[in-house]
């Protein structure tokens, strides 16, 4: 398909011009569950891991570290791969790759063979988001980028939901090592799928003229379509990109805030087995219901900025807007242990109304990069946040868990170190938003030469 492009009125009815792109995003959607359930079968296997490998929190802490590492290394190149090889080939080797990891961590025998396992699960994993976001960036109007991301991105929450409410079942009745096994080989379907779907929007056959013209409503008329889609331009270094203030703004609320996410996926089935006393199956259930909720919040946190924009808000003061509202939203979790002595489901809620928080934030700060930079640029900016985001989950694992985890579980104090790690967790979004936003008060979308493609200031 190569249809004459023009400009569709941000009014255009979308009921007419077809949903086709929602296809893809399905497809985005899968992928990203299929990463999150691989990375947290680990946090569930703990227990069973724990008694064949002898660990303590010192040990798990510095296996998570040499995931979070590989996966900052990985996010140093993967974003400027994925937009030279494209889209839907980067995807694809990406996605075989880490499920490639997965499954070999049922090869391992010792501590130290799960950090090289983990490890070499990180750096592949990378390749998710950049994808994703440079699929969301060339399928998407600007207005519905962020409710399209935050529905790929409730797949990380689908992931999460899935692997409580399985992974435990696996070890119990075939063995942790089938646990890896079989959650790491959904991989290889989904690769049969992308292949069989996925294609540019000038080269799909399956997308009408309208929906493409409404795809590139934000791009101006009179360009040939090729340029909105297919950037055969020279790839921009990140010393160029990292001289902008929205790179920095978007590499700032990635270091402070995936930390944070990071902590649940890998900590949360350890908090509810020490204080609350749960195992095995016995813990699928609230894990699960923390994860439903942030599903909710991803989805929510799409439609949040819409809502505003649909009002007549400006799309980048609709998305400031939205994110300083899910920074309240996350101040809650302070109260967690004290709620949880009430009854363990009041903490489970909190829990959940920040993950679902954190998700929504998630969905908007990734949109803000679409917003700002041009598509070419989409994946090595959403690189360079991705590395910020794990060397900052590195940072807090280093600095803050594995310390203080290990400090406290010797004094028998565990919920301490637990009470700190929530006090963290209610602040630090409020500060990013703070950092990001005094960086850009104002919708400043860079043009790396005359001929790029951007939405219109506002």
């Amino acid at each position: 398909m190569n249809p004459t492009l023009h400009s569709s009125p941000p009014g255009t009815d979308t009921s007419v011009v077809g949903k086709y792109r929602w296809t893809i995003c399905s497809l985005v959607f899968f992928a990203t569950t299929i990463n999150y359930l691989d990375r947290a079968v680990i946090s569930l296997l703990k227990p069973y891991l724990e008694t064949a490998f002898h660990w303590n929190a010192g040990d798990y802490a510095n296996i998570e570290i040499a995931f979070k590492l590989a996966y900052a290394v990985g996010m140093v190149g993967v974003g400027r791969i994925i937009d030279k090889l494209g889209t839907k080939l980067g995807y694809a080797i990406s996605t075989a790759l880490w499920s490639l990891a997965a499954m070999g961590h049922a090869l391992v025998s010792s501590t130290f063979g799960f950090g090289v396992a983990r490890a070499f699960l990180g750096v592949t994993e990378a390749g998710n988001f950049p994808a994703a976001i440079k699929t969301t960036a060339e399928w998407f109007p600007q207005r519905e980028r962020a409710l399209a991301t935050g529905i790929f991105n409730s797949g990380a929450n689908v992931g999460a939901i899935v692997a409580p409410l399985t992974v435990p079942l696996i070890a119990e009745t075939i063995g942790w090592k089938w646990a890896f096994l079989i959650t790491g080989a959904l991989g290889f379907v989904w690769l049969v799928l992308w292949y069989a779907v996925y294609e540019t929007p000038a080269n799909s056959k399956r997308l009408s003229k309208a929906e493409f013209d409404y795809i590139n409503a934000d791009i101006p008329a009179g360009l040939p379509a090729e340029s909105a889609v297919v950037e055969e331009k020279p790839k921009t270094s990140w010393a160029t990109l990292l001289g902008f203030r929205q790179t920095w703004a978007f590499v700032i609320g990635k270091f402070l805030t995936d930390p944070i996410w990071w902590f649940y996926l890998f900590w949360l089935p350890d908090f509810l087995g020490k204080q609350y006393h749960l195992k095995g199956t016995a813990i699928a259930l609230p894990v699960a219901a923390v994860y439903v909720l942030s599903s909710i919040g991803s989805v929510g946190g799409g439609y949040l900025p819409l809502g505003f924009i649909k009002r007549g808000m400006p799309a980048f003061q609709a998305r400031k807007t939205a994110m300083l509202l899910i920074a309240f939203c996350v101040f809650p979790i302070v109260f967690a242990q004290y709620l949880g002595e009430l009854n363990m489901w009041l903490a489970v809620l909190v829990i959940g109304i920040a993950a679902a928080a954190h998700q929504a934030w998630s969905a908007n700060i990734f949109t803000t990069v679409s917003d700002m930079f041009p598509k070419r640029a989409v994946g090595s900016v959403t690189g360079i946040g991705g590395m910020a985001g794990g060397l900052g989950g590195i940072a807090l694992s280093a600095l803050v868990q594995k310390r203080m985890f290990v400090y406290y579980e010797a004094l028998g104090q565990l919920n301490k170190a637990y009470f700190i790690m929530f006090l963290i967790c209610g602040g630090i979004y409020l500060l990013a938003w703070v950092i990001m936003f005094t960086l850009v008060p104002r919708m400043e979308p860079i043009k790396l030469d005359a001929d790029d493609i951007l939405p219109t200031a506002s």
